[in-house]
């Protein structure tokens, strides 16, 4: 019998201690649903709330349409997709670039960059019609299991020196970023049921009480600050913008469409991986999400959303991949999006503490990569997937950067044309059988 939208299977956790996992068409008892559901706005909210602060967007605005992309997403895919869409990071070069932002304030020319993520978004849905109607054929000759697995890969390992470099101001506050990576670790290994589920969430909030008792209690470092918390309203309204449409701008951003594509498809690769189920029917309706989702958001005032990486490290930690624990964290954003109180709550988590979450989630990502390449048996014997494999982490790791005029292409960008360039080029020179250069 189908499963509808809003349908799904009741599971006892008891399945988790079997080794089993929980699946997209699968939920646990509601109340255990809602806390992974908190656990995943936790985990992708740092990221989500650090793009837009990085391109001069509102991180208000961006929380709340991150949740609405995601229930956009939801109804797209029918219901059968596990992803959260938060702030896309692929953006950030682009914008910086079609709006000259300095860095500092908000971004005085938002619209430019606005008009630019809805055309992307608008090119990205109609690539994902494309795939509907023909499959994904196509997008999988030029990016085969060695290069989705790379490029999930290099998201991971590109954003490693956001909390290694930018969330840890002293030496005290790096061992408070290991103090929280351990504690997860910790609840990841010595904890049973739902505890261990809730691995980041119960970190977190241990970590977080050892670094108040350390600081505001002993004075070793900078003290948590809830006066942000106090002073900051329950209910107000996040802040719109409205597009401009400009060709330059446009031609800047619209590329991007290449690397939401690989991370999309990376992405759900690496939750079938992980679920045993084959979502690839869903691709198509994926990418439709994804870009009508970016194009909403950009309407308003948003940034250009994604499938999150982040959350699927939460899933593969969990083995809960349930759709409706996306709906539940979908509709806390939107709750979130409308509460600066709530807002400056999360904001009021000590960085060093979001930074150690990070390094564990970050890390995830990056093993999910590498998860792409074992399950699907990718041959490193063979020279062209090992160099492919090979150059394309160095290039998204190291941020290897190519100007064209006033046009940027680095990081993950790189890394993503790289892989599928390479893999074209090289696959047609690689004998079956012909053995891989050997490494020294």
């Amino acid at each position: 019998m189908a499963i509808g939208w809003f349908q799904w299977r009741e599971r006892s956790a008891d399945v988790l201690r079997t080794g089993g996992v929980i699946g997209p068409e699968e939920r646990l008892p509601w109340p255990q649903t809602g806390l992974m559901g908190v656990q995943h706005v936790i985990a992708m909210f740092g990221s989500t709330v650090l793009a837009p602060i990085l391109m001069g967007f509102d991180p208000n605005l961006a929380v709340f349409m991150s949740g609405i992309g995601t229930l956009i997403f939801f109804l797209i895919t029918g219901g059968r997709v596990p992803s959260y869409l938060g702030s896309s990071f692929a953006f950030i070069g682009v914008v910086i670039a079609a709006t000259g932002y300095a860095g500092k304030g908000p971004n005085e020319a938002i619209g430019l960059a606005l008009g630019g993520i809805i055309a992307c978004g608008a090119v990205y849905a109609l690539v994902g019609v494309l795939v509907h109607v023909i499959g994904t054929g196509w997008i999988e000759r030029f990016m085969p299991p060695v290069v989705t697995g790379a490029v999930v890969a290099v998201i991971g390992l590109n954003l490693a020196a956001v909390p290694v470099k930018n969330m840890a101001a002293n030496n005290f506050e790096a061992w408070m970023q290991a103090l929280t990576f351990v504690c997860v670790a910790l609840v990841a290994v010595f904890t049973r049921g739902m505890v261990q589920r809730l691995l980041i969430l119960v970190g977190l909030i241990v970590a977080s009480i050892a670094y108040a008792l350390l600081t505001n209690g002993l004075g070793l470092g900078k003290p948590v600050d809830l006066s942000g918390v106090a002073a900051a309203a329950w209910v107000g309204m996040p802040q719109f913008h409205a597009p401009v449409f400009s060709g330059p701008a446009m031609l800047l951003i619209v590329p991007v469409v290449i690397i939401l594509v690989a991370e999309n498809l990376g992405h759900i690769k690496a939750v079938t991986a992980m679920t045993g189920r084959n979502l690839d029917q869903y691709m198509g309706r994926a990418f439709i999400g994804d870009g009508v989702a970016t194009m909403v958001s950009g309407a308003v005032g948003g940034t250009g959303v994604t499938t999150y990486a982040e959350n699927i490290g939460v899933m593969a930690a969990t083995r809960i991949y349930s759709t409706a624990v996306f709906l539940v964290a979908a509709l806390i954003a939107v709750l979130l999006g409308f509460s600066p109180k709530f807002g400056a709550l999360i904001q009021a988590i000590p960085l060093p503490v979001m930074g150690g979450v990070s390094i564990v989630v970050f890390g995830l990502i990056a093993i999910a990569g590498a998860k792409i390449w074992v399950d699907n048996r990718v041959d490193f014997s063979r020279s062209s997937n090992l160099l492919v494999a090979a150059i394309t982490l160095i290039l998204g790791t190291g941020e290897f950067t190519l100007k064209f005029g006033d046009f940027a292409l680095g990081g993950i960008g790189t890394a993503t044309f790289g892989a599928i360039i390479l893999n074209a080029l090289l696959s047609r020179g690689q004998q079956d059988g012909a053995p891989a250069t050997p490494a020294h």
